[in-house]
């Protein structure tokens, strides 16, 4: 089960940090990664890290502005959002692999998803 916590509402340039907890499951060996859903609009993929979190990927929307991490003694990841355009606003979802460890950007791959935290940027 996943927890997804951060969202909010933010001026244009601003920064928010996601955070992604985990209960249960073997988080630490497995691809994570966060999707986005924009009002009117399909969900589509934002970014992915492995499950060692030596490897990261990104859409190019957001590379370069967002980060990806993990911590996996806290079974925790995080999308660090920098310069934030009314363009990223979306609810925002995290979403973690139970067979896989490498970089993971289909969303039907993901096994577990978390509940969604909205994201608004006002400009």
């Amino acid at each position: 089960q996943l927890q997804a916590s951060g969202g909010g509402l933010v001026q244009a340039g601003g920064s928010l940090r996601l955070s992604c907890t985990a209960s249960g499951g073997a988080f630490s060996s497995y691809a994570v990664g966060w999707f986005r859903q924009a009002p009117g609009k399909e969900r589509e993929f934002v970014s992915t890290i492995s499950g060692r979190g030596s490897n990261t990927y990104y859409a190019s929307s957001v590379r370069g502005r967002f980060s990806i991490s993990r911590d996996n003694d806290k079974n925790t990841m995080y999308l660090q959002m920098n310069s934030l355009k009314p363009e990223d606003t979306a609810v925002y979802y995290c979403a973690s692999s139970s067979k896989l460890s490498g970089l993971v950007i289909t969303d039907s791959r993901y096994d577990s998803w978390g509940q969604g935290t909205k994201v608004t940027v006002s400009s």
